[in-house]
């Protein structure tokens, strides 16, 4: 008769069956991964970065290749090849390449939003110059908030995912995947020993991603607006099923904003039928398909519903 195992053989089946996961993953997820290295005016750097198309786009960070117009990738089998620049996007810490002699094997994409607190995820890039590394480690954070800037624009990177798995210098650009072998964030910081950080492959990122193959660059949406979170009263919570809401603390004279009637005060509830309880989830609506388009906002002011349409205009980062 078949026993349960316990004590040290029970732990033996369960390493077993992580170290089956890690090794899975890592096979799968190798042979995409390059490490890649420009030289820009500043001197030569190094990064990561995963195949994701079998016409050989990349995708890395875009710190990584931040003033460099092309560099070389050097695959875990040896190959090199070129590649140019397709477009960079600072402002989500993500670019697009595109090797000029594809031949390695695509990673499929996943979807981030899906991921839960403690789940294995595995990174794979090449830290400290050290090619085709794999750690392995747990979702210890979701919903993190990473700033990034490009010229005069500030610009948080939502939902960013905090990992365990250890990262270092080089890690940048390349893979988190999950168990199931689908690449869910792309490496982006170190946020202090034992913790890293991953821009999520979502829905918003996948629009970015796309953006970056067409035009070389992102458009985005303004509306002029500054918030913070507040929590909305018991009543107006009970009516709209949400908790809380972006109170309006600056409005900028001339902006979208200020033509279509939001004032100081005003605590946003909802924009293109969508709620909005933080910054993250108003600038989840700010791309380039919002740019001129008219868009439905629902307000709370002096505890009265008031209905507004704006037009968010282009965001110039000049």
């Amino acid at each position: 008769m078949d026993t349960e195992p316990n004590g040290p053989e029970r732990d033996d089946a369960a390493l077993d069956a992580y170290s089956r996961v890690v090794t899975t993953v890592a096979a799968q997820i190798l042979p995409s991964v390059a490490a890649v290295s420009v030289r820009t005016s500043r001197g030569a750097g190094a990064g990561s970065a995963v195949t994701f198309t079998d016409d050989g786009f990349l995708l890395t960070s875009a710190h990584v290749v931040e003033g460099s117009t092309g560099g070389t990738a050097t695959f875990g089998d040896g190959a090199e090849a070129a590649f140019d620049v397709v477009g960079r996007d600072p402002l989500s810490d993500l670019a697009v390449l595109r090797v000029r002699q594809p031949g390695a094997r695509p990673a499929p994409l996943g979807d981030a939003d899906k991921l839960r607190i403690g789940q294995l995820v595995v990174a794979v890039g090449n830290p400290l110059g050290l090619a085709g590394s794999v750690t392995a480690g747990v979702v210890s954070g979701l919903g993190r908030s990473l700033p990034a800037r490009e010229g005069r624009a500030i610009r948080l990177i939502d939902d960013v995912i905090q990992t365990d798995a250890a990262l270092n210098p080089g890690n940048s650009g390349g893979a988190l995947v999950d168990s199931a072998g689908q690449v869910i964030g792309i490496n982006t910081a170190v946020a202090g020993y034992g913790l890293g950080l991953a821009v999520p492959i979502n829905r918003n990122t996948r629009q970015i991603i796309g953006d970056l193959i067409q035009d070389g660059r992102v458009r985005r949406a303004w509306l002029g607006v500054a918030g913070v979170p507040v929590p909305l009263p018991p009543q107006v919570s009970a009516r709209t099923g949400q908790r809380n809401g972006l109170r309006v603390v600056e409005v900028v004279p001339g902006s979208p904003a200020g033509v279509a009637g939001i004032y100081l005060g005003d605590v946003l509830l909802t924009a293109g039928g969508q709620q909005i309880q933080n910054v993250q989830s108003l600038q989840r609506l700010m791309l380039g398909p919002a740019i001129g388009n008219r868009l439905s906002i629902t307000v709370l002011r002096r505890g009265a519903f008031v209905d507004v349409v704006a037009v968010p205009a282009e965001l110039s980062t000049r």
